[in-house]
């Protein structure tokens, strides 16, 4: 009991060096948190990717089309067990910086190759019925103060005019990795919108969502889908869901890659910062050190002294820098737009990695002060004295 109320004392002897250690190792902590929350937002599609879902596009570019005609032939293949498809509408709510995506999907498949997005039976019957019915995320009801009933107007730029969409139910996500920022629309409005407006551009779809009987299936799979299409007027590329996502992710690459790396060097810096104070404190303290070493303090108790004191200020900072960072990545999703970060969630992953290079570095940073109090002779600690 003695030596925790010692190490209480020590920490805190100069008050200023151990606030401002403490808080050099919180903002060090809380910018770690957010680098890496950034990441790992940036990933959430591809860590939420459906082992058993594959996606078939153009093999040209995802901007180009499909015909609508593909769906019943690629029902047919061994091991394909349902087949959806959606459209890219875009288009823009309110204004250019109101991004999410709006996406026109088949009311009669969609939900099940989309079991991550949990709807009511009545949601789903209403989409397939009402042909300007759309199903939103929750979190737009939130950001948008959106209600079921309301009429969302979108002016088209893919798909030129004015759409009228009525809200008929909000979906929510089954955990928090699935994004609830998404506008999904009956597909027969655009494409009868089309058929009227724009011959020709009526009978495509954007892409296609297989989901499969076995996901050990899918290299079989996606060249059966692709050799079915070869030669064609459309031929296609047919990819994991994760493959589809990451290539989406990889033209961000680069600066995620700097941004993580400067993630890391932070917990270089939490060890310099801490280190720089226990070295001080090591060289006020060696006249000490030696005065309770004549006392009978044994070379573990001065040990347990250094390194507590070590330890409390990097597991203080750490717990403030920590504290904060929920708070303020709440705040960040609230501010930036919707589109761009549709998950913004700390990661338990990003938590533990956060509070244990804190724990770590006080261990670390403690390692030399602890070497040099110990070694040093009594005689020659009791000169400091003098």
């Amino acid at each position: 009991m003695y030596i925790l109320k010692l190490i209480l004392r020590n920490a805190f002897r100069h008050k200023l060096r151990t606030l401002l250690t403490i808080l050099g190792i919180a903002i060090a902590v809380l910018a770690f948190g957010i680098m890496r929350t950034v990441v790992t937002s940036w990933y959430s599609g591809v860590e939420s990717s459906q082992a058993n879902r594959m996606i078939t596009v153009h093999r040209v570019s995802f901007i180009f089309e499909l015909p609508l005609a593909y769906r019943d032939r690629i029902t047919k293949i061994p091991g394909v067990k349902k087949v959806s498809f959606a459209n890219w509408f875009q288009g823009i709510y309110i204004d250019k910086n109101q991004f999410f995506a709006r996406l026109a999907v088949d009311p009669e498949t969609i939900w099940d190759v989309s079991p991550e997005f949990v709807v009511t039976d009545s949601v789903k019957e209403a989409l397939k019925k009402q042909r300007n019915a759309c199903v939103i995320g929750a979190k737009l009801v939130r950001d948008y103060n959106l209600h079921v009933g309301d009429l969302m107007s979108i002016e088209g730029d893919i798909y030129p005019g004015k759409w009228q969409m009525q809200i008929v139910g909000v979906y929510q996500g089954k955990d928090q990795t699935v994004d609830e920022t998404q506008m999904l629309f009956n597909w027969h409005y655009l494409d009868e919108e089309l058929k009227q407006n724009e011959p020709g551009r009526d009978g495509h779809v954007g892409w296609y969502v297989l989901q499969i009987d076995n996901p050990n299936d899918r290299a079989r799979v996606s060249a059966a889908v692709d050799d079915l299409f070869a030669n064609s007027s459309a031929e296609t590329k047919t990819q994991t869901e994760k493959e589809f996502q990451q290539s989406f992710v990889s033209m961000s690459g680069a600066i995620l890659t700097a941004i993580n790396a400067v993630a890391f060097v932070i917990i270089g810096i939490i060890l310099l910062v801490l280190s720089n104070t226990m070295a001080m404190t090591a060289r006020e303290r060696i006249g000490e050190y030696a005065v309770m070493r004549t006392l009978g303090f044994s070379a573990k108790n001065i040990s347990q002294l250094v390194a507590g004191e070590s330890l409390l200020i990097s597991l203080v900072g750490g717990l403030i820098g920590l504290g904060v960072t929920y708070p303020l990545c709440a705040a960040i999703q609230k501010i930036v737009p919707t589109g761009w970060f549709p998950v913004f969630n700390v990661e338990t992953v990003t938590v533990v990695l956060a509070f244990g290079s804190a724990i770590a570095a006080g261990v670390v940073a403690a390692a030399f002060p602890i070497s040099r109090a110990v070694r040093t002779k009594i005689v020659d600690g009791l000169r400091h004295i003098a």
